[in-house]
């Protein structure tokens, strides 16, 4: 028997092979639709279907059209069976595995482990409710790639339960990667309303997202100094802000083992109280800030002399009442004139509804003491500015004025505020102290993303305790996804590619010339468009996956529709090929 095989050229990775055999004195003749791949430095090919069958002209029309020949009707040589957008795809799940995520979720992979890829990858690109997305699954290329097919919402919520207890595992994965050793931690904590009331972390608590009367659940994140998130816990509703730092320290230095770490919060999370207990706990300092009443006792004891501002907008001081602690106070003229702008707006807003209480009562509708206080205490609990207006409440009778003293006195501390802190000079100046309370906004656009339509953490669906702790824990998993990709793709979209650092670290945050001219114009300097986040996404999804075939043949192939420039760019900022 004698071979003898010959390829013919075509362009791309997909080509006719044709193989002559040789028995027994007669030629038998195969054409053979092959794929070339590189595997290390080897490459090989993949045999996707036998042509042999097919009439010769029509393996001849093959043959011309691999080569980019016209061979008859182009529109009736091959049929389109599906085309599924990819593109998209392809770029949010290369990113999670060039992250070592799914890796990091199990070291094996497994049915568990790609259905939580799924929704890690399904909620960066249309985040939905569970069963919303194992309907949509098949809508993209996403569960062909991962393998997932005909996967339901059930299977979700499993993986969901699966997740969860690997929870602590990738917490640490992902602290050894991005916290040092006595760097900067970051923590806060927001709250998310819920969707009926038997799940039994639900409270009806202070909410952020304005849903007084929705009970609600709190979480927390952790991050480290540039925003990237490693950690996060979920809490009753109504549990308070300072209650939540001490299983945050704890899963730092005993989770995470970190001996010596810098924690940032907030003024509402580290209160006096919290910072009291960190000194008993070793290797922990802390960056945070004074509440307004605590500044204004500063003010009153003499401590705090407005007079060193103004020439400088940034002092040190010294205070009795924080024996150790470094005081480090703020004024920034843009945030007076916006907090008394804000107030204006507040009083203003207080007197139009307190004049409608005078006409009604004037008018004979209001009468009782009780029924003319109850109008009032609702109109100054809305605009919470009561404590600037002197009321006066009778049977039949009501006025009011403003308290003037009162405004003028919390006037006198507008546009400060303090850093208090037991971090040495020698470890960081008062320049960088402040810097490192200001990046707490970095949480905040965690929080921002989270519940916004990019990410829709809120509102949640679920009811079980562990459903709603899985739920939280995904979408912070998509968001590091999110994060990384924001960050690479940041010459593409309305962001700064490397954020400006002030000079003077009181002043307003600027974004750089850069970052400017392209949400001026919508355009890069070589006139390609600037995206949104979700916009680039949306483009990238138009590059599609297609099953094409003969017709009235079982001969089928995938081929990726051609890129466009800015997909190509796009795919190439991520080190990611636009093949199958």
């Amino acid at each position: 028997m004698g071979y003898a095989w010959r390829v013919l050229k075509s362009s791309g990775p997909v080509h006719l092979a044709t193989i002559r055999r040789t028995y027994k004195g007669k030629e038998y003749v195969s054409h053979l639709l092959r794929r070339s791949y590189r595997e290390g430095n080897k490459v090989k090919s993949q045999t996707v279907g036998n042509l042999t069958a097919l009439p010769s002209a029509a393996i001849e029309a093959v043959r011309a059209i691999l080569n980019g020949l016209p061979v008859g009707r182009l529109d009736q040589a091959f049929e389109i069976e599906r085309a599924l957008p990819h593109g998209h795809v392809l770029a949010v799940l290369g990113q999670l595995r060039q992250l070592s995520l799914d890796k990091l979720l199990a070291t094996r992979p497994g049915r568990e482990r790609a259905l939580a890829v799924a929704m890690i990858v399904s909620r960066v690109l249309q985040p939905d409710s569970k069963l919303a997305t194992a309907r949509g699954l098949s809508s993209s290329s996403l569960a062909g790639t991962l393998g997932i097919e005909g996967a339901d919402e059930d299977d979700l919520y499993g993986a969901m339960d699966w997740l969860l207890e690997r929870q602590p595992a990738v917490e640490a994965a992902l602290a050894r990667r991005h916290l040092v050793e006595g760097g900067l931690v970051l923590y806060d904590l927001t709250s998310v309303y819920l969707e009926g009331s038997k799940c039994e972390l639900a409270r009806r608590g202070y909410s952020r997202d304005g849903k007084r009367g929705l009970p609600q659940i709190e979480f927390g994140i952790i991050t480290n100094a540039d925003g990237c998130p490693v950690g996060l816990d979920v809490f009753e509703g109504n549990l308070a802000d300072p209650m939540t730092v001490a299983a945050q320290v704890d899963k730092i230095k005993e989770r995470f083992g970190i001996t010596q770490v810098v924690l940032v919060s907030d003024r509402g999370m580290l209160t006096s109280a919290r910072i009291e207990a960190l000194k008993e706990v070793g290797g922990v300092s802390w960056i945070s800030a004074l509440r307004s009443p605590q500044i204004a006792t500063l003010l009153k004891e003499g401590d705090l002399q407005l007079g060193l501002f103004d020439q400088r907008n940034l002092a040190q001081v010294s205070s009795s009442k924080f024996p150790g602690e470094r005081l480090v106070v703020c004024k920034n003229p843009a945030l007076a004139e916006d907090r008394a702008r804000k107030r204006e707006e507040l009083l203003q807003a207080t007197e139009h509804e307190l004049d409608k209480v005078v006409a009604a009562v004037a008018a004979g509708r209001l009468k009782s003491v009780a029924a003319i206080a109850e109008r009032v205490g609702r109109i100054v609990g809305r605009f919470k500015v009561g404590k600037h207006f002197v009321r006066e409440v009778g049977e039949g009778s009501f006025s009011y004025r403003r308290d003037q003293a009162k405004i003028e006195a919390e006037a006198a501390l507008d546009g400060f505020y303090v850093i208090r802190s037991n971090v040495a000079p020698e470890v960081l100046s008062d320049q960088d102290l402040v810097r490192s309370y200001k990046l707490l906004s970095r949480v905040e656009r965690a929080f921002r993303t989270m519940k916004s339509v990019d990410l829709q953490v809120r509102p949640v669906h679920h009811r079980l305790a562990d459903r709603v702790r899985a739920h939280i824990f995904l979408c912070m998993l998509a968001y590091y996804v999110r994060w990384h990709l924001e960050r690479k793709w940041a010459p593409l979209l309305f962001r700064d590619e490397q954020p400006p650092v002030p000079e003077d670290p009181v002043a307003p945050a600027r974004r750089s010339g850069s970052a400017l001219e392209k949400a001026r114009r919508g355009r890069r300097p070589d006139g390609s468009l600037v995206y949104s986040f979700r916009g680039l996404l949306s483009e990238l999804a138009t590059l599609t996956k297609n099953t094409v075939r003969l017709p009235g043949s079982e001969v089928a192939f995938e081929k990726l529709a051609l890129p466009t420039p800015i997909q190509a760019e796009a795919l190439r900022l991520l080190d990611l090929s636009p093949s199958l």
